[in-house]
């Protein structure tokens, strides 16, 4: 019985010495998975600020990036930045014919004619001041570039008065709305397109006009939408919301143009679908930006010209083209993706279908295409200059060079029609 007692004594006393060592082993791993947590936590913190830092030198490197503006009635004092803009009593506005991100253009009345107002919003102001300083250049005023009129403030009824920039109103709407309604013959193509290559001609242009100095610029968001149909059937090219002032050579001593802040700002461009193969994959020539961002419009202007020509009768043998699309919408869809763009027009090196049709027509079977494929070559350095573009038009455009359809041609040449030409044409739009 005592030795019963004693081996229960002992137990019991065994078991509070192991009790400590166990809770010590329990404490040692609740430390280790703790320790591991910490650790865990800090290699996230460390991946977050690196990649926070990564993203920062990436701003540095493409310049500053604007101040978010505050919303109006922030508490700051918007009109103190406009303070010599005047209000136009007499402006009136009729209706929306466009609405972006922070513009809205409509049609309206300033002393009784027809007139288009872009309307920016108050925290587009920088954007407003840059386009009103090039549509204000004395030496810019050219047939095929939108005219402007005048710059104000004010709005419609009870909306914020902001920023306004009054222009010339063109009731036929943008290329692209013209192209879905109208077919056009070969001289009303010819029109359209010449007159579309002389106004980027002259927009690329550095020149001394009457004393007047003009830079070159780079529209760099030629599109469709962005071209307007004149009442004589020839085009007006607008919008300069994105265009930029070229570095020149024979520039006035004191002409101090605002520079792009870095490469980010040279390389910004417009509607993707327009954009140059060396936009899309970062490749543009930051060396020479001038000459390489006339490049990237010559490649815009040549999907614009193969977008006039896919309407026009005379180069179907049965004087019925397909239905209006924009470049690449067959291949593509209304809606391409930068990457759908990228594989397309960069990694394949594929542009819009020339149909063979289009070589019967002139006395230069090939003079249609080389024009094409010389302006959207992948090699910027090969691409035609606007002024060339606009002297092989003019050469193509001349009657005693156009001629009907041979009869062997309605064989030769099969039509182009595939299944996606059967789809609804696009909405368009006509911005300024």
């Amino acid at each position: 019985m005592l030795l019963a007692s004693s081996s229960m004594m002992l137990g019991t006393l065994g078991l509070w010495v192991l009790l400590p060592i166990a809770v010590q082993g329990e404490s040692i791993w609740m430390v280790l998975v703790l320790l591991g947590l910490f650790l865990l936590l800090l290699l996230l913190l460390g991946s977050i600020v690196l990649a926070l830092l990564r993203r920062k030198a990436c701003r540095v490197q493409g310049g500053p990036e604007p101040e978010p503006e505050p919303e109006p009635g922030s508490g700051r004092d918007w009109s103190a930045e406009l303070p010599e803009l005047p209000e136009l009593p007499e402006l009136c506005f009729s209706q929306v014919i466009w609405e972006g991100g922070h513009t809205v253009v409509w049609a309206g009345q300033l002393q009784g004619k027809l007139v288009a107002i872009k309307a920016f919003s108050l925290r587009a102001v920088a954007q407003f001041q840059a386009e009103r300083a090039l549509y204000e250049l004395p030496s810019l005023q050219h047939d095929h570039i939108v005219r402007f009129i005048t710059a104000s403030r004010g709005g419609p009824g009870p909306l914020p008065c902001g920023p306004l920039l009054v222009l010339e109103l063109h009731p036929k709407g943008s290329l692209c709305h013209y192209l879905t309604q109208h077919t056009s013959d070969w001289g009303s193509s010819m029109r359209m397109a010449l007159s579309l290559a002389r106004g980027l001609a002259f927009l690329h242009e550095e020149r001394w006009q009457n004393g007047q100095y003009k830079p070159g610029i780079a529209h760099r968001d030629l599109s469709s939408q962005n071209v307007l149909i004149r009442e004589d059937g020839s085009c007006a090219i607008g919008d300069l919301g994105l265009a930029l002032v070229l570095p020149g050579l024979t520039q006035p001593p004191t002409w101090a143009p605002t520079q792009p802040r870095g490469p980010a700002a040279i390389m910004e461009a417009g509607t993707q679908r327009y954009m140059a193969p060396e936009l899309l994959d970062k490749t543009l020539d930051l060396q020479d930006w001038g000459t390489a961002l006339r490049q990237a419009d010559v490649y815009s202007l040549a999907l614009l010209l193969w977008e006039i020509l896919s309407r026009c009768p005379d180069l179907w043998p049965d004087s019925r083209p397909p239905p209006f699309q924009l470049a690449y919408e067959a291949e593509l869809g209304s809606t391409p993706t930068t990457c759908e763009l990228w594989t397309l027009a960069v990694e394949e090196r594929r542009r819009p279908y020339i149909p063979s049709t289009w070589h019967c027509f002139t006395t230069d079977p090939g003079g249609l295409r080389e024009l094409l494929e010389d302006c959207w070559d992948a090699d910027p350095e090969a691409r035609l200059t606007a002024e060339c573009v606009q002297q092989r038009l003019a050469a193509l455009a001349r009657p005693q060079e156009a001629r009907p359809f041979p009869e062997s041609c309605t064989h030769d040449c099969p039509p182009l029609c595939p299944e996606d030409c059967l789809s609804p044409p696009p909405h368009c739009h006509s911005p300024l």
